[in-house]
């Protein structure tokens, strides 16, 4: 007998989303056609980029790719429903984690106030091989900054902006081996997922042996979509921060049973 299909996520569990990545079409490989499911269901998305993704092809000036890339993410948040895309200019391929970049994501966090925060995986390995730098360094720092943005006294400055704090309810973690949580894409959603990633058409083009985008997503969202039980599917790892921590649930099971 195999595992039980992954659930999807209660009715009404968030209202709205900020996605938080390191560049320009880290959003597409997937994750973008539960956004499209998202918004429309009515659920508000944001997407906040931390570099422009200059480094990213080696035909061109960064100064070139940085524009190029920029208007090809406005792109594929258009095909998706996402109109709120906010660019920081961190560097490409040199990411560094540090209080400024906390300070950075916690600002958006506060301005905007989500119900969850989308991340990507900040595991050296996750599902898809071995992580990119970059990637590894926006899930950890969106993750501090989920919680800073909940402080009050972690990096005051913001009060004086006028953003006070925030707390957020939800953690979802794309990439992740041990999913909790699942987005069914099954049709139109996935259409405009695979939209979404073939924006970057220019992009992609500059990558000797990508694959198109439209059997790319249409396999990882069929391989996803089965442990939902469904055709196409989008898989998270989901932290609910409003329910008990699942090590507290064990303790008070282990209590009851020593009583009985």
């Amino acid at each position: 007998m195999g595992p039980p299909p992954v659930p999807p996520f209660p009715d009404g569990a968030f209202s709205r989303v900020l996605c938080v990545v390191a560049h320009p079409d880290d959003v597409e490989y997937g994750t973008s056609s539960a956004v499209a499911a998202w918004t429309a269901q009515g659920i508000d998305v944001a997407y906040l980029l931390l570099t422009r993704g200059e480094a990213g092809m080696d035909a061109l000036r960064p100064e070139e790719t940085a524009r190029l890339r920029t208007a090809e993410q406005l792109a594929a948040g258009e095909a998706v429903g996402v109109r709120d895309i906010r660019f920081l200019d961190h560097p490409d391929g040199v990411l560094e984690y540090g209080l400024g970049l906390r300070r950075d994501i916690t600002r958006v966090i506060r301005e905007l106030r989500p119900d969850a925060l989308l991340v990507g995986s900040w595991a050296v390995e996750f599902v898809a091989g071995l992580n990119q730098a970059d990637h590894r360094v926006a899930g950890l720092a969106a993750v501090d900054a989920l919680r800073d943005a909940g402080n009050r006294w972690v990096f005051r400055e913001l009060l004086d902006e006028g953003l006070e704090p925030w707390t957020v309810r939800w953690l979802l973690v794309g990439g992740d081996d041990r999913p909790t949580h699942g987005v069914d894409v099954t049709g139109e959603a996935l259409e405009r997922g695979i939209a979404s990633l073939e924006a970057h058409g220019q992009y992609l083009a500059g990558i000797p042996g990508h694959p198109p985008p439209r059997p790319m997503i249409t396999g990882i969202t069929a391989l996803q979509g089965r442990a939902m039980g469904v055709g196409h599917g989008v898989l998270f790892r989901a932290f609910d921060f409003a329910a008990p921590p699942p090590i507290a649930l064990e303790a008070m099971r282990a209590a009851a049973e020593s009583v009985g």
